[in-house]
């Protein structure tokens, strides 16, 4: 069964190491494991480490975008960039779509142009916030805990307007209710239920009721210390969350977002993208097919900005 995969870092990975190519081993969504796992369709994070200074964090975004399209998608022919949500539409076959996403705005300092130039070069989600704070929120891990500033409010406008997902993982529960109500196309690409694992970057029962009824998608994510309060995780420890989600009202809601080459260890069985029909055989246990394809690609197009 095919995949959509909301949120993964090897961009990071490819940045950090400029030898590494997309069929690195040590890449876990490298090119032969999204064949081997039936990703159809791999969203690919920005991000930018906090201990950069501040006037290199845009040239580091930068260079992560030439990065995309050196090493995934000219090497690669059958691998599609993404550029509006029409393109999913046009995909082959045999074609896996690539969609770059922001995690953090804090290298566009405060210059929406920058933003607008992010949009140009193929940005379709963006995050306001990793865990520290910056111009236009405050992440999770800030212990002020305030919510938008006039700035984020001027960015998610900018995002409504241009159809741009705004994704609420990492950013302040304060923030997280400022976003419900400013932002068109909400996300959570990768998220847990903070009921069954007490991480600071899962989601209480109430934000998980009002993404839900905001019809958001929610990525359930696969590290390990996101899915239980020890750090070691299974496969049925994933399946647990997607269950709570769905006692919640979200069936139609969850999607995918592993977090893959951004975790410092993995789900026993679930180890890279070439994995994810270990995933899928495990949920055909507890959910019909239909629920499962949702869960695995269709609740993602369901809820694609219009």
């Amino acid at each position: 069964m095919r995949v959509i995969d909301t949120h993964c870092d090897a961009l990071l990975k490819l940045w950090e190491d400029r030898r590494r190519d997309f069929t690195s081993n040590d890449i876990e969504t490298n090119i032969h494991r999204l064949r081997e796992g039936d990703v159809w369709i791999q969203c690919f994070a920005i991000f930018v480490e906090p201990t950069i200074k501040s006037d290199q964090k845009f040239q580091v975004v930068l260079d992560q975008i030439q990065l995309f399209f050196e090493k995934v998608i000219t090497p690669n022919p059958h691998i599609k960039h993404i550029k509006s949500w029409e393109d999913i539409l046009q995909l082959e076959e045999n074609e896996i779509g690539a969609i770059l996403t922001l995690e953090g705005v804090d290298p566009i300092g405060d210059d929406l142009e920058r933003l607008k130039l992010l949009y140009h070069l193929g940005v379709m989600s963006v995050g306001l916030t990793w865990n520290q704070a910056n111009l236009c929120a405050d992440g999770i891990g800030e212990p002020r805990g305030a919510g938008l500033t006039s700035l984020g409010r001027e960015l998610i406008s900018l995002n409504n307007e241009h159809r741009i997902l705004t994704d609420v993982s990492h950013i302040s529960e304060a923030g997280f209710w400022d976003v419900l109500e400013t932002a068109h196309y909400p996300i959570a690409t990768h998220s847990n239920a903070k009921s069954l694992c007490s991480h600071r970057r899962n989601l209480t029962d109430e934000q998980l009721k009002a993404m839900i009824k905001k019809q958001a998608p929610i990525g359930v994510v696969f590290h390990p210390y996101f899915l239980e309060n020890e750090g070691s995780a299974t496969i049925a420890s994933i399946v647990n969350h997607i269950e709570h989600v769905c006692s919640l009202g979200g069936k139609q809601q969850i999607c995918f977002g592993s977090d893959f080459d951004g975790i410092p260890s993995t789900v026993s069985g679930l180890h890279h993208a070439g994995d994810y029909q270990n995933l899928i055989n495990e949920l055909l246990k507890h959910f019909t097919e239909e629920e499962v394809r949702g869960f695995a690609y269709q609740n993602f197009l369901n809820h694609l900005p219009s």
